[in-house]
């Protein structure tokens, strides 16, 4: 069972800390199952001295995937109709991220009662890492 729309008024938010203390070894660990072995996201050497960023950092879609875990905890499983959002600063080792869905609208499409969403992931020092927006469908 997900959201009853009746339960929910324009600003209202839900938000939760997805990951705390992010570590190296849960980037290490997203590279392998994503497939994405860019150097900046686990080459210490090259990221420093080539690319020249102080240490390595988190994959955007890492940081994507930990905020979506928070919208479907919201909305439910399977709820999601559209889910985009922009990267806006680098998450390193030890961040401690916290997403945050704010009600936007509720709105009636194609028979279907629909909430959209506006989505912020925040680091420790409250500063965005990402920005987006999502819809979902609600009871």
């Amino acid at each position: 069972m997900g959201l009853s729309a009746q339960e929910l008024t324009i600003g209202d938010s839900y938000s939760e800390v997805v990951v705390e203390d992010l570590t190296r070894t849960q980037i290490v660990q997203y590279a392998g199952a994503s497939g994405d072995y860019n150097p900046v996201h686990s080459d210490e050497k090259f990221v420093t001295e080539v690319a020249g960023y102080p240490t390595v950092f988190a994959h955007g879609m890492l940081t994507m995937g930990m905020t979506g875990r928070m919208l479907t905890n919201y909305v439910g499983d399977g709820r999601l109709t559209y889910y985009g959002v922009r990267f806006v600063n680098q998450v390193w080792p030890g961040d401690t991220l916290t997403a945050r869905a704010e009600v936007a609208a509720l709105r009636e499409e194609d028979g279907e009662t629909l909430v959209d969403l506006t989505i912020t992931t925040t680091n420790q020092d409250e500063k965005f890492v990402l920005t987006g927006n999502a819809t979902a469908r609600v009871d």
